[in-house]
Order: structure tokens, then C-alpha cells, then sequence
């Protein structure tokens, strides 16, 4: 299993297992954890799993492609380390990611 950590706004940190294969998004509803709402349920057509990736990990990460960066426009507070959930694949690699969920979503 691979660890991820959660911050949401309020700054309350939920740290979590996730299968290898999965998402980041996919893992946070199994977890129930809030600030993800995933409306289009990971097909990268809306931006309601869109996370802040710690500086450290952010260049871990493979690069966004085209169709998630058109997707960050229609986010809310885009940051220069924002992703969407959905497009973040869990790998060992990632073991000990951690996200913030921005105040809101869309």
C-alpha cells in the first residue's frame, strides 16, 4: 500500500492506504475525504478533484497533460502545483504524497 495525506483547508491532515493503480481521487472518496467532490467521477471533464501537490513531491509527479491543464482553467485558486486527483495515478513511487483540497471547488 501506498500512504497519501490529506490537508484540507482547515488544515486537518487524514493520512490514508491506497491501492497501487488507483487515483488520488479515487482513494480520497473511498476515504471519505472531504474538499473532493469528483462530479465527473475521474474522466477529467470538470475540476471538483482538483488538489494542491506539496512543492516536494510536484516534480515527482509524471507532467499534466493537455486535457487536465485545460481542465485547472475552470478551477478555483489555480497555484503553480495544481493537479486534478483524478489524473494522479498511485504508484510506490508517491509513497507519502501529500495534497491540500482548496476552500472550495470549481
Amino acid at each position: 500500500m501506498v500512504k497519501i495525506t490529506y490537508i484540507d483547508n482547515d488544515g486537518e491532515s487524514r493520512s490514508v492506504n491506497a491501492e497501487e493503480g488507483s487515483t488520488v481521487m479515487e482513494t480520497a472518496l473511498r476515504n471519505d475525504i472531504p474538499g473532493i467532490e469528483a462530479e465527473c467521477g475521474g474522466a477529467c471533464a470538470c475540476a471538483t478533484c482538483h488538489v494542491y501537490v506539496e512543492e516536494e513531491w510536484f516534480a515527482k509527479l509524471p507532467k499534466a497533460q493537455q486535457m487536465e491543464e485545460d481542465m485547472l482553467d475552470f478551477a478555483s485558486d489555480v497555484r503553480p502545483t495544481s493537479r486534478l486527483s483524478c489524473q494522479i495515478k498511485v504508484a510506490k513511487d508517491i509513497d507519502g504524497l501529500v495534497v491540500t483540497t482548496p476552500e472550495s471547488q470549481g
